[in-house]
């Protein structure tokens, strides 16, 4: 569907209620996978991280991990849940290349969490409710590489599959659909996500790198006449890897569906995929129901049954809510609510507290990840947290604040840090960077100046001490802007003075 046959997103809303619900994935950062002892990685060589068991191999049985069983707990209480005296595996039934035994272990209808709500705070400050029908355990397929001109299932030549991620153990967190969204139905969809990254961090669970798969969500949309009781169809948008994207998909999916049925048309209740270079979403295959998947017991694990103990323990150790975190740290840091805004509002409430941590000044943190990091992340097609650390952010304005940096040098330190060149203090030796504050190296570029510009000085001397800048200028330009402007400036007002 092109651009121009999608209906206007206000009119949209105008005329259908929006019905949303989510499906995150979390994969859990254990050492182990969720049934075998094979290594849970990221980056290896492809089908190194591999035992019988994520291989689906005869006679090879599943041991459940047991820290994972932990976080999955943890994450339950961390949402609202109840924990379930006793949750059972099951087989859901279904092929694909990436899954080795035909079959993928999770929870059906015994899941570890289940009845749960989480709060949302809007741009505006508001909050949501969102009701979380379950978080159940599961391990994760293998990832296929589609070779092609795109890199996308649509063209490829063939698929390579890389057996690493089989087996890795997720958590996947269900909402019961979400209703009364209206306008605000693609803000919803991302501040949900951007909480429930929060959440996980601080249980320090995962990474939640929606870049490496981490985090996924699939975002389903369905759209009714206003006071219809009977939802519509939905639609499932796979695995969409940035908050920006789950914005953007499903503001995509209300303006599509909204002109197939104002256009009498129906829709297909199917898995869509998104494509992130076009913001547009394409047809996958029929979504299919549970019934479809044929459930059943699974025969070689146990149920279980964690103690009360345990989850007391669980509970206890639950970090503060990231709400109740978020409102403190904006009165630690002196921040306005339009300069927490900005930095809640790019998901980057996380990464400014750890660079604030690692030494940096609140308002230095908030300036770059809110500024020129998130710039170059746009224009990349990326998330800034992918592009560099809060420790290097951290190193990179202590630079500044010594005086080794100016800001315009400093941006140029960051794109090498992004490049790969290393940390900002070797992209400084490497590129030469350092602001010059030898006296004799200045002096001799003030002479040169002046050289060039006989009359400034007198100007300088009759009173006309702004005069000073166009020398300032000229030695700036002439040390590729690695001049000490300030101690150039007091170089000069020296020489009027003698």
């Amino acid at each position: 569907m092109s651009t121009a046959e999608l209906m206007d997103f206000d009119e949209a809303i105008e005329k259908f209620e929006p019905v949303l619900g989510f499906e995150v994935h979390i994969e859990l950062g254990t050492k182990t996978k969720m049934f075998s002892a094979a290594p849970n990685g990221f980056g290896d060589a492809p089908n190194t991280n591999v035992s019988p068991v994520c291989l689906g191999l005869p006679g090879s049985l599943p041991v459940v991990n047991e820290q994972a069983v932990r976080y999955s707990i943890s994450l339950g209480l961390a949402l609202g849940c109840s924990i379930a005296e006793s949750s059972s595996f099951a087989r859901k039934n279904y092929f694909y290349p990436d899954l080795a035994k035909n079959y993928q272990i999770s929870q059906f209808d015994e899941p570890i969490a289940f009845e749960g709500e989480v709060e949302v705070e809007l741009s505006d400050g508001s909050i949501r409710r969102i009701p979380i029908e379950r978080a159940h355990m599961e391990e994760d397929a293998g990832k296929l590489t589609h070779v092609g001109t795109s890199g996308r299932i649509q063209g490829a030549d063939h698929s390579l599959v890389d057996y690493n991620r089989a087996g890795v153990p997720l958590v996947e967190i269900v909402t019961h659909p979400i209703f009364g969204a209206g306008a605000l139905a693609p803000e919803i969809a991302k501040a949900y996500v951007a909480t429930i990254r929060d959440i996980v961090i601080s249980l320090g669970i995962s990474e939640a790198r929606m870049e490496r798969g981490n985090l996924r969500c699939d975002a389903n949309v369905s759209l009714r006449p206003y006071g219809q009781e009977k939802l519509g169809t939905r639609t499932e948008t796979k695995n969409v890897n940035s908050m920006r994207s789950v914005e953007r998909a499903v503001r995509y999916e209300i303006r599509r569906q909204a002109a197939i049925l104002e256009a009498g048309g129906t829709i297909t209740q199917e898995t869509r995929h998104w494509h992130e270079d076009t913001g547009t979403t394409s047809a996958g295959r029929p979504k299919s129901d549970a019934d479809d998947y044929r459930y059943f017991p699974e025969p070689d694990l146990l149920p279980v049954v964690p103690s009360a103990d345990l989850i007391d323990e669980l509970r206890a150790a639950l970090p503060e809510p990231p709400a109740a975190r978020r409102r403190r740290l904006k009165a630690e840091w002196d921040f306005t609510d339009l300069e927490f805004q900005d930095v809640q509002n790019g998901g980057l409430v996380n990464e400014v507290a750890a660079t604030i941590a690692a030494g940096a000044s609140p308002a230095a943190a908030r300036k770059w990840w809110t500024g020129e990091i998130s710039r170059l992340a746009n224009a990349r097609g990326d998330e800034p947290t992918s592009l560099i650390t809060p420790q290097s952010v951290a190193e990179l304005t202590k630079l500044v604040d010594d005086g080794t940096l100016t800001d315009k040098l400093a941006r140029q330190v960051l794109e090498g840090v992004i490049d790969g060149e290393g940390t900002p203090s070797d992209v400084v030796d490497k590129r030469g960077l350092a602001v010059v504050s030898d006296d004799g190296a200045l002096i001799a570029a003030i002479d040169d100046a002046l050289a060039a510009q006989p009359d400034v000085m007198q100007k300088i001397k009759d009173g006309k001490v702004q005069a000073a800048g166009a020398i300032i200028g000229a030695v700036m330009k002439a040390m590729r802007g690695q001049a000490d402007a300030a101690r150039v400036r007091e170089l000069i007002l020296e020489r009027a003075s003698e």
